[in-house]
């Protein structure tokens, strides 16, 4: 990792899809200037592909239940370019279907969040990847960061779409 941050501009917007296993089926331009792949190196990978280890699991975890039972969600993620640089985006995902409605996978269009959003969301994340780091194990890391999730916004007294609009 190059500790270097990457920035969207303010009127441009990260476009990919994916089949219901996560693997890429389509990703517009912006995304791979900014991830620094080529198309070719993302089709057909797992989303996966550019998840930073500073982003925590728990996070991407709750993100894959809101959108597996067909939900959409908002979220704040950091990402890894190719390179190793690093750039945040308030992601939204959300089901697609074919003419049918059959669920055939998931379409996300990601922008440049404000800074002060980062910064009041860095904290939660810190902490949520702290107790992933300290457990024993990956299972149990992930599954002490959901609670904590859902501890901190019970706390709070807000769903975690509240958390993300109150920011």
């Amino acid at each position: 990792m190059t500790g270097v941050e990457r920035h969207l501009d303010e009127d441009e917007f990260i476009v990919s899809k994916t089949d219901l296993k996560g693997r890429i089926t389509y990703v517009n331009r912006v995304f791979m200037r900014i991830s620094d792949y080529m198309e070719s190196e993302l089709l057909g990978k797992q989303h996966n592909i550019i998840r930073h280890p500073d982003m925590p699991r728990g996070v991407f975890h709750f993100l894959w239940e809101r959108i597996q039972a067909q939900k959409e969600i908002f979220a704040y993620v950091l990402n890894l370019a190719k390179n190793g640089d690093h750039y945040w985006v308030l992601a939204h995902v959300t089901p697609s279907y074919d003419p049918a409605q059959n669920h055939v996978g998931y379409h996300s269009n990601r922008r440049k969040p404000p800074p002060d959003h980062i910064a009041a969301i860095t904290p939660l994340y810190e902490a949520m990847l702290g107790i992933e780091r300290r457990a024993p194990d990956p299972r149990q890391g992930l599954a002490d960061s959901r609670a904590y999730l859902s501890d901190f916004l019970e706390q709070k007294g807000m769903s975690y779409d509240e958390l993300v609009f109150a920011l």
